[in-house]
C-alpha cells in the first residue's frame, strides 16, 4: 500500500514548522527521519493532512554536552549519536543500547527523538531515557515545556505530546562517578524490536533495573538485594508487576521469565562494571 494523499511542508526554521503544525490542527504530523512514520503511513494506520519535515532546520541536528546532561536535537540521527566521540564517556548506557537499535541503514535515517515520540514499548531508546530519568523538551507556538520520560510516554505508541508541539530535544543525564551500567535484550534477530529489553544502573548500594517490551511503557524498579534468593524473589515480583502480554513473538509467561533470568544477568553486569 501507499500513503493517502497529504500536503508536505519542508520547514526552513522552527517557527515555520510550528506555524504549519498549528495551522494543520490535529491533521498535522512531524517527520525527521521517518523510519517508523513512513511504515505507518504506507499501511494507512495514520492519514495526516499535512506532513511537516523538520530535518533541515538549523540547530536541531546538534548534540550539546552540558554539565548534567547531554541534549540531543530532534534531527540528530541514531548513527550520528553513535559516532559521537564522547558517547562512551558521557552516556555509557546509551552507548551499549544504540547498536541494538534497528540496522545500520535505519540508524542512518532514524532519529533519537523520533524513536521517543513513536513510543514503542519494546524500543531501546525510550527505555534508556526512562531509566536515566531524562527529559523531553517540547515546543509549540505558545511556549516551551519539559517533561520527564515517565510523564512523556503514557501508553503503547502514546505520548503526552500535544498535536501542535514538536519534541525539539531529549536530555540524557550524564554518567555519574562510581556507577555501573548494563544493557541486554532478547529478540529473534539482531535489529528486530526487542521481545524483552533490560537496562540497569548500579551505584554500590542498590541497582535500578528497567524493562521494555513487557508492559505498555518502560518500567523501572530499585533493587536493594543484589544476590541470592532475595534478588530472585524481588525479580519475580517485578516480573508480575510488569504483567506482560501475548503476541506472535512471545507469551506473557515467556516475557516474565526473561525478566527473571536476564534481569539477574544485567544486574550482575552493572555491579561488575561499577568495580
Amino acid at each position: 500500500m501507499k500513503p493517502a494523499a497529504f500536503d508536505y511542508v519542508v520547514a526552513e526554521s522552527l517557527q515555520e514548522a510550528l506555524a504549519a503544525l498549528s495551522d494543520a490542527g490535529e491533521g498535522g504530523r512531524v517527520i525527521a527521519g521517518g523510519q517508523s512514520l513512513m511504515a505507518i503511513l504506507n499501511m494507512r494506520l495514520a492519514r495526516p493532512d499535512v506532513l511537516v519535515d523538520i530535518s533541515r532546520i538549523e540547530g536541531l541536528n546538534e548534540i550539546r554536552h552540558n554539565r548534567d546532561f547531554v541534549e540531543v536535537g530532534a534531527a540528530v540521527t541514531q548513527a550520528q549519536l553513535l559516532d559521537w566521540p564522547h558517547l562512551e564517556a558521557t552516556l555509557p548506557l546509551l552507548a551499549k543500547a544504540l547498536p541494538h537499535v534497528g540496522h545500520i541503514q535505519t540508524r542512518n535515517r532514524g532519529t533519537i527523538c523520533g524513536s521517543l515520540c513513536h513510543a514503542d514499548p519494546s524500543s531501546e531508546i525510550p527505555l534508556v531515557l526512562a531509566l536515566l530519568s531524562g527529559d523531553i523538551v517540547l515546543q509549540s507556538r505558545s511556549g516551551i515545556r519539559t517533561l520527564q520520560a515517565s510523564s512523556f510516554q503514557v501508553g503503547m505508541l502514546t505520548t503526552a505530546k500535544r498535536h501542535d508541539e514538536i519534541a525539539i530535544a531529549a536530555r540524557f543525564p550524564v554518567r555519574r562517578p562510581g556507577h555501573g551500567y548494563a544493557f541486554a535484550e532478547f529478540n529473534r534477530r539482531h535489529g528486530d524490536f526487542a521481545i524483552v529489553a533490560l537496562a540497569a544502573i548500579a551505584d554500590g548500594k542498590s541497582v535500578r533495573l528497567g524493562v521494555g517490551g513487557v508492559a505498555d511503557v518502560p518500567t523501572c524498579r530499585d533493587f536493594a538485594s543484589l544476590s541470592g534468593e532475595p534478588l530472585d524473589a524481588a525479580l519475580n515480583d517485578f516480573a508480575w508487576e510488569c504483567g506482560g502480554y501475548d503476541d506472535i513473538h512471545a507469551t506473557s509467561r515467556h516475557r516474565r521469565e526473561l525478566v527473571r533470568r536476564l534481569g539477574r544477568k544485567v544486574i550482575e553486569e552493572a555491579v561488575r562494571c561499577r568495580a
